[in-house]
């Protein structure tokens, strides 16, 4: 590609200016990505389009455009006439066209401020409103853990079973809560340290003779639950309650090296 004549072009100074479409705003960046000079180009650009825009304020008449443009290009001016200082770099045209576009963009780039500004106002209220609402629903939500919590610690139907450390884990422990009726348990994990990276505990409602194990499903929160209280559905006649720690997704059958607690109904 001939950079020197597709910076003579013009094409640069209308992107500075925001004169071009969005398809050929694309072409130039991209070109500006691929060829540093143009890059160059395109920074000089702009600091000549700053400093004029430092110079000529929206109420500038335009002998203070003309002769901003003038100052930037190397000219100086006096009673008779114009000596050039040094060679303008860019032609009249092109910076005919940066002052007007000056003049007419300083109240478009208001106006963008203002709706960015007031955009930026409504979604920081909507992100505020969401997270209030977020926390009002958590707060909710765990109120009514708590009563329901209350409720089953109340309750004297409700079954009570102690789970005990077993062999090298015996420093470990767990209870549950066994609600008959509602087909549920309630197991306060607040014993068992936190599971391995790749391992998850698994609970088991065990049958004794013969010993028939029954997945209750994967504690996979156990990190993240602050309380490691947890509501497992159990519709099983359990005789017993057992948790094991297991590979990620748990497994069929109960890893008996890895019982960590077992409790008899």
């Amino acid at each position: 590609m001939d950079t020197k004549a597709y910076i003579e072009s013009g094409i640069l100074e209308l992107y500075v200016a925001g004169a071009l479409s969005e398809k050929e705003n694309e072409e130039v960046f991209n070109l500006m990505l691929q060829y540093p000079e143009i890059l160059q180009e395109v920074l000089e650009i702009e600091s000549a389009v700053l400093k004029l825009t430092a110079s000529v304020s929206p109420k500038s008449n335009k002998n203070n455009i003309l002769d901003a443009i003038k100052k930037e290009l190397g000219f100086t001016s006096n009673t008779s006439k114009i000596i050039p200082i040094t060679k303008p770099k860019y032609n009249w045209i092109t910076y005919t066209g940066w002052a007007a576009s000056i003049v007419l963009g300083v109240g478009l780039l208001y106006t963008v401020n203002q709706n960015k500004t007031l955009q930026s106002n409504v979604q920081i209220a909507e992100t505020k409103q969401a997270l209030l609402e977020t926390q009002i629903a958590n707060s909710k939500n765990s109120l009514e853990e708590a009563n329901t919590l209350i409720s089953v610690l109340r309750d004297d139907n409700i079954t009570k079973i102690t789970l005990a450390g077993q062999a090298n884990f015996e420093s470990t422990y767990a209870k549950v809560y066994w609600d008959k009726n509602a087909g549920r348990i309630f197991l306060d994990a607040q014993g068992l340290p936190e599971p391995p990276e790749g391992k998850v505990y698994q609970v088991w409602s065990l049958k004794l003779s013969p010993l028939t194990p029954t997945s209750l499903g994967t504690i996979d929160d156990f990190k993240t639950d602050e309380n490691k209280i947890f509501e497992i559905k159990n519709a099983n006649e359990s005789e017993a309650f057992g948790i094991t720690l297991e590979p990620a997704g748990g497994s069929e059958t109960p890893t008996m090296e890895q019982l960590y607690t077992l409790g008899v109904v």
